[in-house]
């Protein structure tokens, strides 16, 4: 999750906040507050549970304060494309485990530098794993905008953008017997995929957009399962909404949904 422009994204984590690569289109910037961060969880899901995602640049997290801030999930960056792993890991998903909060893995894709297949199986190598446990969300996909080029949708036609998430997704579906959770911006899906229908009736949906509501969603998903909605605020990271009760949320984390 990358340079903050409002909409929001996850990415590579060099950067301060991870320098988010998204953008948004015309109609969602002018409700994006002029890009400020929005402080306040939105007062449309100001019920739902909260949560974060942290990658290295966050380093060592204090769970037991992001605890008492109210984290009830939270998301910590694992792996990108198939080479790099992030050095903070084992201290952000263990620690939060330790402190009470329910976590999950997810992976930045590169898609231009190896097939969906092999960056799947390096990410569930290096912590993107899946246990009915109640602790451990289902492994994330954060496929967005290309933080490291002019290529939006690094070189990849929209059939093959669609055949390599098919490819992640069911490499993850085979070693986890869970679809991977998709973290993406309305605007690149629509881009990149061609505003694929082909993943929502069985891949939850965590929307990216800095806003004070949700707005359009992909083609095919009727709702988010999770709403990074700034990139700033209260939990280390970026800031995130389950869209259900903390006790679908657990469901949701044992596999009894989604």
């Amino acid at each position: 999750m990358h340079v903050a422009i409002p909409g929001g994204n996850m990415a590579r984590d060099r950067k301060p906040s991870r320098q988010r690569a998204r953008f948004v289109a015309a109609s969602v910037a002018t409700l994006a507050l002029g890009g400020t961060a929005l402080v306040e969880v939105p007062a449309s899901a100001a019920a739902k549970p909260k949560g974060h995602d942290v990658s290295s640049h966050q380093k060592n997290v204090n769970w037991s304060s992001a605890k008492s801030k109210g984290a009830k999930f939270v998301y910590v960056k694992a792996t990108e494309s198939h080479t790099y792993r992030n050095p903070y890991y084992n201290q952000q998903y263990n620690g939060a485990r330790g402190a009470g909060i329910i976590r999950g893995a997810y992976h930045f894709a590169l898609p231009h530098k190896s097939s969906g297949t092999t960056q799947a199986a390096y990410f569930l190598r290096n912590g993107g794993g899946w246990r009915a446990d109640g602790w451990t969300l289902p492994p994330a996909l954060d496929i967005e905008y290309n933080p490291y080029g002019k290529k939006k949708c690094y070189g990849l036609s929209k059939s093959r953008m669609v055949s390599w998430i098919k490819a992640f997704s069911n490499e993850v579906k085979r070693q986890t017997g869970r679809r991977p959770v998709i973290y993406t911006n309305y605007n690149w899906w629509k881009m990149c995929t061609g505003n694929s229908a082909a993943f929502a009736a069985n891949h939850p949906l965590w929307l990216a957009r800095y806003s004070s509501t949700a707005g359009s969603l992909p083609s095919g998903w009727n709702f988010w399962t999770f709403w990074q909605y700034d990139n700033g605020g209260s939990l280390p990271g970026d800031q995130n909404l389950f869209n259900g009760s903390l006790n679908q949320l657990r469901a949701f984390a044992r596999g009894q949904q989604g």
